[in-house]
């Protein structure tokens, strides 16, 4: 049996990490016997992050990786697509550039990083969750800056999402998914990022923006649904 080893759940998600819930979904779609064991601490595994599987070969991390390993095993994502360019673009439009938005609304945000800090970090004793999470806080904005996305106001921030989540609406049309009628690969990853997004502690412009959009909500319930584990 297949290990995920993954973010707790939180926020009303299967886990804190949308990356961790697309491994799930890969893991639902494949059809796989597979077990969960959540982990805060990503630094013993694979690139020092999660999701990771632990599989009879050992642990392979990232969930691209796991897409790999479970293609490899026969599992078939993509179904009848035959644009898999397209779909490939919008998987990394959704974890290349909608994912850092959704951080920065997490991390970013002063009235909401108290609610992340207590939910992300429990296990850290309440004397020393403060200035061990400061830390991490100031370094990973800092990252962000250097990526250039936290540079800019939360304004100018959703101004930037708007053409991603229009592509999606757009692309979507009359269709269930992404790719046409039936789930396939981007799904995994445009609607994880979408409930990520929705699932904000506090609402943002973001997670509002994506709320009041009735194709993108139910296009996001839709494929949660579809992919909850048995």
């Amino acid at each position: 049996m297949i290990t995920l080893i993954t973010y707790q759940a939180g926020f009303g998600q299967l886990s804190f990490s949308p990356f961790c819930v697309k491994a799930m979904w890969l893991l639902q779609a494949a059809g796989v016997d597979w077990q969960r064991e959540d982990s805060n601490d990503p630094r013993k595994f694979p690139y020092a992050k999660l999701p990771a599987i632990r599989t009879p070969s050992g642990i392979i991390g990232d969930s691209h990786n796991i897409q790999a390993n479970l293609e490899k095993q026969g599992a078939d994502f993509w179904g009848d697509v035959t644009d898999r360019a397209t779909g490939h673009a919008f998987i990394r439009m959704a974890e290349e550039h909608m994912y850092f938005h959704v951080v920065l609304d997490r991390w970013g945000n002063d009235d909401i990083w108290p609610i992340i800090r207590e939910n992300y970090f429990a296990e850290i004793p309440a004397f020393l969750r403060r200035p061990i999470t400061g830390s991490l806080r100031k370094a990973l904005l800092k990252g962000l800056k250097t990526q250039g996305l936290g540079r800019f106001s939360q304004a100018e921030r959703l101004q930037r999402i708007e053409p991603d989540l229009a592509a999606i609406a757009a692309r979507l049309g009359d269709h269930a998914y992404l790719m046409g009628d039936e789930i396939s690969l981007p799904d995994y990853s445009v609607a994880a990022m979408l409930c990520a997004a929705l699932a904000s502690p506090l609402p943002t412009p973001f997670s509002e923006r994506v709320a009041n959009d009735d194709v993108l909500s139910n296009y996001a319930a839709r494929v949660e649904n579809r992919m909850k584990p048995l």
